[in-house]
C-alpha cells in the first residue's frame, strides 16, 4: 500500500464504551455470585467450627464441669433455659458436674484491645465468688507483644482465682477489677500487668470488670434459675 493510501485509510474504529462497560459488569456479577455461593458454602462449616471452639473452652474455663447449658437473660431479669440451637438474646453457659450439680458460669464478652477487638470467654466459681480461668476466643493483638494476654503464665495465674465478689447490697461488685503494673499486685480483685504488652494486659483487666459488673451480680440473684436442670 502506497503513502497517499496510508494516509487516507480510515481509522480504526475505537472500542464500544458500552460493550466496554457490559464486559466489566458482567465480570463483577459472575464474582459477585462466585463470592455468595462460596460463603453460603462455607457458613455451615465457620458456624459448626466456632460452636465446636466455644463448646471446648466453656470446659477450659470451667475444668470442674462435665456438661453445660446454655441460658438466656430474660427482659425481666431472670434467666431461662435456651432450647435448641437458638442463640438469639444475651448468654450465658451453665457447668455441671457428673453429679448434675452447678459448679459455675462461663460468660462471654468483648472490648477494644491495642489493635482490635479482643474477645473472650471467663469461668465463674460460685463457691469462690471468683473468675476461676479465662480464654481468648479472638484477638488481633501484635505478635510477641499483644499476644502475651494468650500465653503468659503469670498473667493467667491472674485468672486462677480473680475476686469477684458481690457487694452486701447485691447490686454490683464488692470491688472493681483493676489492672496494676508487673510485680504490684497485692490485693485478689487486682490485675498484674505484662511488660510490654501494658495495653492489652489493661484491657483485658477493665473488660473483665466490665462484664463482671454487669453479670456477677444478676447471675448472683438469680442463681435458683440454674438450679435441678438436667
Amino acid at each position: 500500500m502506497s503513502q497517499s493510501e496510508l494516509a487516507t485509510a480510515p481509522a480504526p474504529a475505537a472500542p464500544s464504551i458500552w460493550h466496554m462497560y457490559r464486559a466489566m459488569v458482567g465480570v463483577g456479577v459472575f464474582c459477585g455470585l462466585l463470592i455468595v455461593s462460596v460463603f453460603q458454602v462455607t457458613l455451615p462449616i465457620i458456624e459448626r467450627n466456632k460452636a465446636e471452639a466455644l463448646q471446648e473452652a466453656i470446659f477450659e474455663v470451667l475444668p470442674n464441669a462435665t456438661k453445660s447449658t446454655t441460658y438466656r437473660l430474660t427482659e425481666a431479669g431472670g434467666f431461662e433455659l435456651v432450647e435448641g440451637e437458638d442463640d438469639a438474646g444475651r448468654l450465658v453457659y451453665a457447668g455441671y458436674d457428673d453429679a448434675e450439680q452447678l459448679v459455675g458460669l462461663a460468660v462471654e464478652a468483648e472490648g477494644m484491645g491495642y489493635q482490635d477487638v479482643i474477645a473472650l470467654i471467663y469461668g465463674y466459681s460460685f463457691t469462690e465468688q471468683a473468675i476461676v480461668g479465662i480464654q481468648v476466643l479472638e484477638s488481633k493483638e501484635t505478635p510477641g507483644l499483644g499476644d502475651k494476654i494468650e500465653t503468659d503464665a503469670d498473667f493467667l495465674e491472674n485468672f486462677k482465682s480473680l475476686d469477684v465478689s458481690v457487694g452486701e447490697d447485691g447490686s454490683a461488685l464488692a470491688n472493681s477489677v483493676v489492672p496494676v503494673k508487673h510485680g504490684e499486685k497485692t490485693q485478689p480483685w487486682e490485675v498484674d500487668g505484662i511488660t510490654g504488652a501494658t495495653i492489652s494486659s489493661v484491657a483485658i483487666a477493665n473488660l473483665l470488670d466490665r462484664s463482671a459488673q454487669y453479670w456477677v451480680p444478676r447471675i448472683r440473684n438469680n442463681l435458683a434459675d440454674f438450679q435441678g436442670q438436667e
